[in-house]
């Protein structure tokens, strides 16, 4: 896999500094001379606060981010044991910083809203110093510089806790040498992909928000799965610069949360403008956290009722129709429209990000063929062999299925539909473990409603809308014009608040 300019370091070294790290690591919790006052931290009344709710008990020193962070861990130890949702985790780094954190706000220094809030990243954000791996082979690979994100995210005042993991490559399944995630509401069911990680972890309350990337649905579908919030923003938004791409066409990076505040609340600091990510734009970040006072009273928001409900299961359906009765409660507007055919959106996107994911791995593949997991690699075999004229007409279905995605928007302020056809599904047994395709029903249908919003670039916000009988949750997507994360974050607060399933954990 192509390393960043500047990036490479030998397996030595990286070998080398990840001993440091398992050495450091056997110290005693307090060997950082810290003393934490247990008398303030009630772990069952924090771990699934928003970040907006623990950043201001962190400002007003009612709660130390040194005792949040030691509270963090302590459930990453005994909870994710079953979970896998942390591939790495930082205990003496994050509690290091913490430390500084509060000595700082002591000081008189305060950096904001995550100041002291333990976060957590996908393992595809370059970390400088920390192993990162992509969910692939490439496992001893040790970056010296940060992702633009994650530095913004630490400069803000962000702890890092820890890497998430993730399906191999960011595609579909994990790779063998990795445990699978496990759904904190049933560990029997799909916990979403690629960004498997962020999802369990940030719905269990192993972290207060968590980033994720998405090519086709990985940070959506992670989001729906585990009964989260995820904002996939407008591509170019947020720079990649340090981030591992499956398909740089179509690869955005964007916050997973508890709340839409929360997910608001992370997208204005890491996005921007960055001159290390060509793709990136140059547009101002709107204080979308100031806009959110549950007023849409006369928004317009679109809905295909064909779209919608066609071969979608009868709950989602039914979920959906709630969604609408609140929205139009609130004042919205529905409005009737129209998708274009997306008949041959799955195949054309497979094509599309499958032959970039081969350039992508083109030093590793086919010369570490055998090293792949077997859905990747199968991936890439196919990929590989795919013809100038099946890539040609792949982009010309984009095109025209983008065209037509962009035309439907342009005539409302948003648009609604669900982001899965169905609740996740149990595993079945299967060849490959933890592969979206071994789900039962199959979860290709999920995927018209994802997919067009990486093929036009477009903002979309996915948004927890209840739960199955069976206790599982639904989810719904608010998707909207090209940079208007700030119309669809006013749609998914209001809903949110007139509703208050995001208030709902895993008994965790």
């Amino acid at each position: 896999m192509k390393n960043e300019k500047n990036s490479s370091v030998s397996r030595r070294r990286a070998i080398g500094l990840l001993g440091l790290g398992v050495i450091a690591m056997q110290y005693p919790m307090n060997w950082y001379q810290v003393k934490s006052d247990r008398k303030n931290l009630k772990s069952k009344e924090l771990h699934y606060l928003t970040i907006q709710e623990i950043g201001e008990l962190i400002r007003t020193k009612e709660v130390s981010s040194v005792e949040l962070t030691e509270n963090m861990l302590e459930r990453i130890n005994t909870i994710d044991v079953e979970l896998h949702s942390y591939i790495t985790v930082l205990k003496v780094s994050a509690l290091l910083r913490a430390g500084v954190l509060d000595e700082e706000l002591k000081n008189g220094k305060y950096r904001g809203p995550l100041h002291g809030v333990p976060i957590a990243v996908k393992d595809l954000f370059y970390t400088r110093d920390v192993r990162t791996t992509g969910g692939t082979i490439v496992n001893d690979f040790v970056p010296d510089f940060d992702a633009t994100v994650v530095s913004r995210l630490k400069e803000a005042g962000a702890v890092i806790l820890g890497k998430l993991s993730m399906s191999e490559g960011a595609y579909v399944s994990h790779h063998p040498d990795f445990k699978v995630p496990k759904n904190p509401w049933d560990h029997r069911r799909f916990t979403g992909v690629s960004s498997s990680g962020s999802g369990v972890a940030t719905a269990a309350g192993l972290c207060f928000g968590s980033l994720g990337t998405d090519t086709g649905g990985s940070i959506r579908f992670p989001s729906a799965a585990n009964g989260i919030v995820g904002l996939k923003p407008t591509y170019g938004r947020v720079s990649r610069y340090g981030v591992m791409p499956l398909a740089l066409s179509m690869d955005h990076v964007g916050p997973m949360t508890r709340s839409v505040a929360d997910a608001a609340t992370m997208f204005q600091i890491i996005a921007g403008s960055d001159p290390n990510d060509p793709e990136c734009l140059n547009n101002p970040v709107p204080n979308i956290t100031s806009k959110l006072d549950g007023n849409i009273k006369g928004v317009r928001i679109g809905f295909d009722s064909k779209y919608a409900s066609e071969n979608v299961e009868k709950q989602v359906k039914e979920a959906t129709q709630s969604v609408l009765e609140v929205l139009t409660s609130l004042g919205a507007e529905i409005i009737e429209v129209q998708m274009p055919d997306v008949s041959q959106l799955v195949e054309a996107w497979v094509k599309i990000a499958g032959s970039e994911a081969v350039m992508i791995h083109s030093e590793t593949y086919p010369s570490l063929l055998a090293e792949y997991g077997e859905g990747f690699r199968k991936v890439l075999e196919a990929s590989s062999k795919l013809s100038e004229i099946e890539l040609k007409n792949a982009r010309k279905i984009r095109a025209e299925i983008t065209a037509g995605y962009e035309q439907m928007l342009s005539t409302v302020d948003a648009f609604v539909c669900p982001t899965m056809w169905c609740p996740p599904g149990i595993y079945a047994e299967a060849e490959i473990p933890g592969d979206f395709r071994s789900i039962d029903p199959s979860p290709w249908t999920n995927e018209i409603f994802t997919k067009p919003a990486n093929f036009s670039g477009s903002p979309s916000l996915t948004v927890p809308c209840g739960f199955t009988d069976e206790g599982i949750p639904l989810s719904v997507q608010f998707i909207g014009k090209k940079l208007s994360e700030e119309m669809i974050c006013r749609i998914g607060y209001a809903y949110e608040q007139k509703t208050e399933w995001h208030k709902k954990h895993p008994d965790v």
